[in-house]
């Protein structure tokens, strides 16, 4: 398992802009690379549960992948999520060809496993791999099997998986899995923007933030001020964040993210089921909502030198 380029810090979970007949927009997605590499995020995620890839052919995103590594300024961690593990271990082993960073690798989805079983699949999926790829476990119970915490300790003790990418939201599984870091090293990644700011302080190396995407001033503005102990600065920002968070759990994930985005100049697409009438009503006041925000958000995150 490589050891060098520390992923650590603000990666974003990024969308995928689709077109009007479902398939992905790589043009837009470049252009969305530019923009986030620019705001000064450490990273990029692609294709995990904002990147929508449940919706995307196989051909789609490994070519996505592959565009997004050689157009992009800073790592791209890829998101190889499957119902099989056959599948995989394909999306993996051509996101390792093209130069991908990390693998972020949920258990199988749709279909119930015990944690039996999903700690199988991710030995499996390691051993077909091989010592080559940096592999992340991504913890993401609200869409898929749940990774129990007992059953991440013991994957991540093997030493076989470089870190987890944590989506619980549960500060307590956070707890566990930083007291076992600190006897055997591993990445820790928040994916839920939620509790970042507490995690981040307490000794996470960072997050995968699908509020970047809407706004990565304000999640690189936070964790500077974080490393910095800038207390003052922390609680205004983390404020802004919340408020985003509260919005965004109005809707369906991750169609917030994706109406910011097109508010910043990007056909992020439509969703991928259509709003009722009451959300339609509700998404114009947000992207109202939006603006005045993300004008505050751009103000703050500039008092974060």
């Amino acid at each position: 398992m490589p050891t060098e380029n520390l992923i650590a810090g603000v990666y974003v979970a990024a969308i995928t802009p689709r077109r009007e007949n479902g398939e992905a927009d790589l043009g837009v997605m470049l252009e969305l690379v530019d923009f986030l590499a620019a705001a000064g995020v450490d990273g990029i995620a692609l294709l995990g549960s904002t990147g929508e890839f449940l919706h995307l052919p196989f051909e789609d995103r490994t070519k996505l992948v592959d565009l997004a590594v050689k157009r992009s300024q800073v790592p791209i961690l890829a998101g190889v999520g499957h119902s099989t593990l056959g599948g995989a271990v394909a999306l993996a082993r051509e996101a390792v060809r093209a130069g991908a960073a990390g693998l972020l690798v949920m258990p199988p989805y749709f279909f119930r496993y015990g944690q039996e079983e999903i700690r199988e699949f991710y030995l499996q999926f390691a051993a077909a791999l091989g010592k080559g790829a940096r592999i992340f476990l991504y913890n993401i119970p609200l869409f898929t099997n749940e990774i129990a915490v007992e059953t991440a300790v013991e994957l991540l003790s093997t030493g076989l998986f470089a870190g987890i990418k944590d989506s619980s939201g549960s500060y307590k599984s956070f707890e566990r899995l930083h007291s076992l870091a600190d006897r055997k090293p591993f990445t820790l990644l928040v994916g839920n923007d939620c509790i970042y700011a507490r995690a981040r302080q307490a000794g996470a190396d960072g997050i995968v933030s699908g509020v970047a995407c809407a706004a990565p001033e304000l999640l690189v503005a936070l964790d500077r001020a974080i490393r910095k102990n800038l207390v003052e600065n922390i609680e205004r920002l983390d404020a802004m964040l919340q408020e985003f968070i509260a919005w965004h759990d109005s809707f369906p994930t991750p169609v917030a993210i994706k109406m910011a985005a097109t508010v910043r100049g990007f056909n992020a697409g439509p969703p991928a089921a259509p709003l009722g009438s009451t959300a339609r009503k509700r998404m114009e006041e947000f992207q109202e909502w939006f603006q005045s925000w993300l004008a505050g958000v751009q103000r703050e995150a500039g008092r974060v030198e």
